[in-house]
């Protein structure tokens, strides 16, 4: 995690605990730079910016998802609603 290897496999789980770490403790940026090896804060920022944007996206996304889900349950509902009366 404090490595200097750019790799996609270590370079998001690092971005990760750079989030966990900013989210759970009281560090700076630059405290936070210094523990993940010495880098820059504004590597942390971006680190950091990077994982909550894509956590408010996938959010953005379920809700969406729910949002459609339940309006497919309803209009099903609906129609079985509509074919009942329509029998009686």
């Amino acid at each position: 995690m404090t490595g200097s290897k750019r790799t996609r496999t270590l370079t998001r789980p690092r971005q990760i605990a750079m989030f966990l770490a900013r989210a759970h403790t009281n560090l700076s940026f630059p405290e936070l730079g210094r523990e993940f090896g010495g880098r820059d804060h504004s590597t942390i920022q971006h680190g950091y910016r990077k994982v909550e944007r894509e956590l408010l996206d996938d959010l953005k996304r379920v809700t969406g998802k729910q949002n459609l889900l339940f309006e497919l349950a309803l209009e099903s509902r609906t129609e079985t609603l509509r074919l009942e009366a329509a029998q009686q």
